[in-house]
């Protein structure tokens, strides 16, 4: 069988922007927007937790061997 050429790694890069938003403080800290009687800062952190599942599913599926050898 025939090697199989390397994945691009190139996805990883995208880990980052999961590690940066929540540490956008200046612009998280506030109140306004409301959703749900939730504060913006709290929502917020939320969305972010929710977009570093989605981004590093991502980067998984698309950076993952298979398992096949």
């Amino acid at each position: 069988m025939a090697p199989r050429a390397p994945r691009s790694r190139h996805w990883q890069w995208l880990l980052i922007l999961p590690a940066v938003a929540p540490l956008l403080t200046p612009f998280a800290n506030r109140i306004e927007p409301v959703l749900l009687g939730v504060p913006f800062f709290f929502w917020y952190q939320f969305a972010c937790a929710l977009f570093a599942i989605v981004v590093i599913s991502a980067v998984h599926l698309a950076t993952r061997d298979g398992g096949h050898d």
